[in-house]
């Protein structure tokens, strides 16, 4: 089982539906608790490198208000657009830095392998990638 998977198993365990749950790594990135390389920060988001990049080119695009969006499954309705704002932003990133193509991923759930209950949207390119993911 890959380190991830265990993440998102042990994750999952907490109240269900993540929201709830003691402030997440994402939330003391926002705060400047932990530190991030920042790459676009703007009203209502915030993009970083992964600090364990699975590709040449990987970093992650999140709300910073939270408010409930734990995961893509449980947005609500007047969640729309801020999600497009999100994807919107991860786009223009991704043109920016990866010209030749780039993948989005959202992790949804513990069979997701989400790890984190905080919606993020990881941006990943740099390279050829492969199909099927995994």
């Amino acid at each position: 089982m890959s380190d991830e998977v265990q993440k998102a198993k042990e994750a999952a365990a907490g109240d269900g539906d993540g929201d709830g749950e003691p402030l997440t790594i994402f939330d003391k990135i926002i705060s400047g608790d932990i530190p991030a390389t920042i790459i676009h920060d703007d009203e209502f988001c915030i993009a970083f490198r992964d600090v364990n990049p699975v590709s040449p080119i990987h970093f992650l695009v999140i709300p910073k208000n939270r408010n409930g969006l734990t995961q893509l499954s449980k947005a609500r309705e007047d969640q729309k657009e801020l999600l497009g704002h999100l994807t919107y932003v991860a786009q223009k990133l991704g043109q920016k830095e990866c010209p030749d193509g780039f993948r989005l991923v959202i992790n949804d759930g513990k069979d997701g392998a989400q790890s984190v209950y905080h919606l993020h949207i990881h941006v990943m390119g740099g390279r050829q990638m492969q199909w099927p993911p995994g």
